[in-house]
């Protein structure tokens, strides 16, 4: 009886389906675990397992990701990863095809500072057209920082030697560890309400990626946002990025800078300029970050219809095929000389040097047995001859006539032993030991 259902899947169209569903259900994951089982292929892929106490999942991360991750990650590693789910169709294997990696520690922060990233700026806050101009003329700025650390110290020192008629409101925070952002937050908001300055720089010096956290705190981006007073981001470093410096109206590379950019120097239109040309960068890298960001959500759109996809299960493919050639070539090799060895052997013990040297010692066992028999045969031949001629002798006529006897033949030739059948006057031969002679009947 035949069956009819339109459920009915391949082994092939399953795997698809189910790779399709699991790419575009979750989207990018972030996950955190233990490498375990890390292999890196000839390709330049890398292939791990990523677990935790109480399961595991197995990974793929391919050459042109890997080679941003800045390290390379060790057995028993505790790792923050980026990607989306797959599965391995060839093997129907659910897979992680990773993006990204960082160590858990910094990966963790990094993962924070992008979801807050992408929500501000989904809400706004990022917006060039918000955005707040300097006051062309400065007559009193506010300085947003620790009263102790190095960033008041630059400041100032910055300011007196630039534009020293430049007042100077400083209003205390704490910068560092827990508090510090609602502390911000709180003298943003004072010095609004206070309204006694031109603008503002909230900042503090550099330090690592958790030193700096504060400043990539809601509370800091949102008080940043509603101030009505201009606000200078001035955090860290020139490569130190924060949330701080997406948010405010500019954004300076270190506090010094930020000093720089609200005092006026000998030649003002220098300084105009200079501002001018500071907020063209700081829009161009907001609108390319916005850009940025609008990339990688068209990208995540892309790999879902990309042929990238199946060439990377492909290379995976390749990658797996290549390992079992590896050990299939080894094993193949092994067997081959274990036959090696065993024809070889076989081939000695079959050469035919081995049984022409046998039969070379046979050639001359037989041909000493072949001597030792002609020389037994001609001895026994020799003794019978002498034996033979021993007896003729003793039985030859020879003899006889060597006794003194003769033989007479008559005129025929016939040996005559009658005298009577002689006659008269016949002529007869004698034949005596050393002669013959005729002679004449009478």
């Amino acid at each position: 009886m035949a069956i009819k259902n339109n459920n009915i899947y391949s082994v092939s169209s399953l795997n698809k389906a189910a790779k399709s569903l699991l790419e575009t259900g979750l989207g990018v994951i972030w996950l955190s675990g233990e490498i375990s089982n890390l292999t890196i292929a000839v390709s330049g892929h890398w292939y791990f397992t990523l677990k935790d106490h109480g399961a595991q999942i197995k990974c793929a991360m391919f050459r042109g990701n890997n080679s941003r991750a800045g390290f390379t990650p060790k057995h028993g590693q505790q790792v923050l990863v980026r990607g989306k789910l797959s599965l391995y169709e060839a093997r129907g294997d659910y897979q992680l095809i990773a993006e990204t990696m960082a160590p858990e520690g910094d990966g963790l922060l990094k993962q924070q500072f992008e979801e807050l990233k992408c929500q501000l700026a989904a809400q706004g806050l990022f917006s060039e057209a918000i955005k707040k101009p300097l006051p062309e003329i400065i007559k009193r700025v506010g300085i947003i920082t620790s009263s102790a650390g190095a960033a008041l110290h630059d400041i100032l020192s910055v300011l007196q030697r630039r534009d020293p008629r430049l007042q100077v409101v400083i209003y205390p925070t704490q910068v560092q560890g827990q508090g510090s952002a609602f502390s911000v937050a709180a003298q943003i908001a004072l010095a609004n309400i206070r309204n006694e300055c031109d603008v503002l720089i909230v900042g503090r010096g550099g330090g690592s990626l958790e030193d700096l956290w504060c400043f990539n705190e809601p509370d800091v981006a949102y008080a940043i946002y509603n101030s009505q007073l201009p606000v200078i981001s001035a955090v860290g470093h020139e490569i130190d990025v924060t949330i701080s410096d997406f948010v405010a109206d500019l954004r300076a590379a270190t506090p010094s800078a930020a000093a720089e950019l609200v005092s006026q120097h000998k030649t003002f239109v220098s300084s105009q300029l200079n501002n001018l040309v500071a907020r063209l960068k700081q829009s161009m890298q907001n609108r390319l970050q916005h850009k940025i960001h609008q990339l990688s959500v068209l990208k995540q759109t892309l790999l879902q219809h990309d042929p990238k996809h199946k060439l990377q299960q492909q290379a995976q493919n390749l990658d797996e095929l290549s390992l079992r050639l590896q050990h299939a070539m080894q094993q193949k090799m092994q067997w081959q000389q274990h036959q090696t060895s065993q024809l070889k052997n076989r081939l000695q013990q079959t050469s035919p040097a081995h049984h022409i040297n046998i039969e070379l010692q046979k050639q001359q066992q037989l041909k000493r047995q072949l001597t030792q028999a002609m020389t037994a045969k001609l001895n026994n031949a020799e003794q019978n001859l002498h034996h033979q001629i021993q007896q003729l002798n003793a039985f030859s006529p020879l003899a006889t006539l060597a006794r003194g006897y003769a033989i007479v033949k008559d005129e025929k030739g016939k040996v005559s032993t009658d005298p009577a059948k002689l006659k008269v006057g016949e002529t007869v031969e004698v034949t005596l030991d050393k002669g013959q002679f005729k002679a004449q009947v009478i």
